[in-house]
């Protein structure tokens, strides 16, 4: 079995996600689009689609992002295993007709998340509590219509959804690890978002917790492939 990631900068990978797949016997393979020539591989090929991260906006007209919204949406008509992070929930639910725009604020660094009374039934995140998560995004989203509203945080109310069955929107970054967000804090891209953070990024806080949450719910969404 095997998932098809698409990346859209070197350094957002898929971090803890891919020890998760791994352990349970799932290979992932990583779409490179933003590459000029890429092309993209046959989704239909994948038992799942994992879309990641990155500095641009799913606003930004751009032949790789509309290449992969169209890819989504066919996805999500066949309610095929999606999982989305932060761009990646937001051009998912820009694929499915739903607005993203700037947050009011810039949310980096480490903040609680609050799930609501329908992620109590959800497959992914039943049985968590408040908690806190790693976040780095200065837009969010609407929900799509018919999405199911699973999280929010102080600063930013839709933080995670779900719809149909098997697609997963997830505003916040579950998957990284300390070494990523120490990369995450040097690389040049991200320099004028680190200068406005009012307080220290400390990568290793919630390590031990991150790393359980992290096996639990990407070990869930491996049962939904």
């Amino acid at each position: 079995m095997k998932v098809l990631v698409f990346r859209h900068v070197p350094f957002e990978g898929a971090g803890r996600i891919e020890s998760v797949l791994a352990a349970r016997g799932i290979r992932l393979e990583y779409a490179d689009l933003y590459h000029p020539g890429a092309t993209a591989p046959d989704p239909d090929a994948y038992s799942g689609l994992i879309v990641m991260g990155g500095p641009m906006s799913a606003n930004d007209d751009l032949p790789y992002l509309r290449c992969e919204m169209e890819i989504l949406r066919r996805a999500v008509a066949g309610d095929r295993p999606v999982l989305g992070i932060c761009l990646g929930a937001q051009l998912l639910a820009r694929s499915m007709g739903a607005r993203v725009m700037r947050n009011p604020v810039r949310e980096i660094g480490w903040f609680d998340l609050q799930f609501t009374a329908a992620a109590g039934a959800d497959p992914l995140f039943t049985g968590i509590g408040s908690t806190p998560v790693f976040h780095w995004h200065g837009e969010t989203f609407e929900l799509p219509a018919r999405a199911e509203w699973l999280a929010s945080s102080e600063r930013c109310r839709h933080q995670a959804f779900r719809t149909g069955t098997r697609q997963y929107g997830l505003q916040f970054h579950l998957e990284v690890t300390p070494e990523m967000i120490a990369q995450w804090c040097r690389v040049p891209e991200n320099c004028g978002d680190v200068r406005a953070v009012n307080r220290p990024i400390e990568p290793k806080s919630h390590a031990a917790e991150m790393s359980r949450l992290a096996d639990l719910v990407f070990g869930r969404w491996c049962k939904l492939l």
